[in-house]
């Protein structure tokens, strides 16, 4: 499947913005995604796999996510209403694809919903283990620090209710995939060969200066 034909998901409601709006906010943020879940697909990721780096490929896990199992994607957050968007769309990408029954979105700061509202979501909808997956490229102090802090905060109202933060998105080969991927699509539309991908399309900046 290629960028420009990848649908948008209408399972999803997005308050307070029109479908003409919202159709046009979503557009460049699926097409981030498009090439990394095609390319899960053709290695034959399934909704319980797991992400193994160390030899390269997928390992099937005995202790994955279950039933009673809430799921966080949470991100740094923005005032950006586009940025906070693309959070939601990818959220309703991951609940579709992985089939997981409680998966919520939250930012670290600046908009909301936030690890704490997120946090409520999930054992409100049946879960007994919140299981926090920082949207983050790289280890740092919010990976250290303040999501660790943020989510004890909100379990402290939960004394029944465990929780695990795990591992940023850090060095996995499919994101050289989608880097190289995303590079060449890029000089083939410089070159005349391809159209504006989605991500791009109607910015002009793909192109040379």
């Amino acid at each position: 499947m290629s960028v420009q034909s990848l649908s948008i998901s209408q399972s999803f409601t997005l308050k307070g913005l029109s479908v003409a709006e919202t159709a046009r906010q979503t557009s460049w943020v699926l097409g981030v995604f498009a090439v990394w879940f095609d390319t899960l697909r053709s290695r034959g990721f399934s909704a319980r796999s797991t992400l193994n780096v160390e030899n390269g490929g997928f390992r099937q896990y005995p202790h994955g996510v279950g039933e009673k199992d809430g799921v966080i994607i949470v991100d740094h957050g923005s005032r950006r209403k586009e940025s906070n968007l693309m959070l939601n769309v990818f959220v309703n990408m991951f609940k579709e694809k992985m089939g997981y029954p409680i998966v919520e979105p939250a930012h670290m700061e600046l908009a909301e919903p936030s690890i704490r509202d997120a946090f409520g979501l999930c054992v409100q909808q049946g879960a007994n283990r919140v299981i926090v997956s920082p949207f983050f490229l790289f280890p740092g102090r919010h990976w250290y620090q303040d999501i660790p802090s943020l989510t004890a905060d909100a379990a402290k109202e939960y004394p029944g209710v465990s929780y695990i933060i795990t591992a940023p998105l850090g060095l996995h080969e499919l994101l050289v995939d989608v880097i190289n991927d995303r590079i060449n699509y890029c000089l083939s539309h410089v070159a005349g060969d391809a159209d504006e991908c989605s991500v791009c399309a109607g910015t002009s900046k793909c192109r040379l200066y």
